[in-house]
């Protein structure tokens, strides 16, 4: 099994991350414990079950860590649009990381279609 630093999927959801705790900390200091950490954390999932995931014993294993790192991504796309929609980011922030959000998607679920077919 290919290791998962290798993955393209990891590399992006991992550069998504850094992108998101850039961005938010320019959040008020009152959404520290509130959409500040909800938004790393769920951003923060999805490269983490990603490598979870890749070291599973089972190929339905790793495809249940796949689609919940799915689940992660479609958090942190949508609280990406609440903080928009609350002005903690601009449109011209928020659009660049909405579209590489929106990528990542579909190669994760790409990713988890491979990994479920039979060999």
């Amino acid at each position: 099994m290919q290791r998962f630093t290798e993955l393209r999927v990891w590399q992006r959801s991992h550069a998504l991350v850094l992108q998101v705790y850039r961005l938010t900390k320019g959040f008020p200091s009152e959404e520290r414990y509130g959409l500040t950490s909800q938004l790393r954390r769920a951003a923060l999932s999805v490269p983490t079950n990603i490598a979870e995931g890749s070291k599973r014993q089972t190929r339905i294993e790793y495809a249940r860590f796949l689609n919940i790192a799915e689940g992660s991504l479609a958090e942190t796309e949508y609280l990406l649009m609440v903080s928009r929609d609350l002005q903690y980011l601009s449109t011209v922030e928020a659009k660049p990381v909405l579209a590489e959000a929106d990528e990542v998607a579909k190669m994760l679920h790409s990713l988890r279609k491979k990994v479920v077919s039979p060999a």
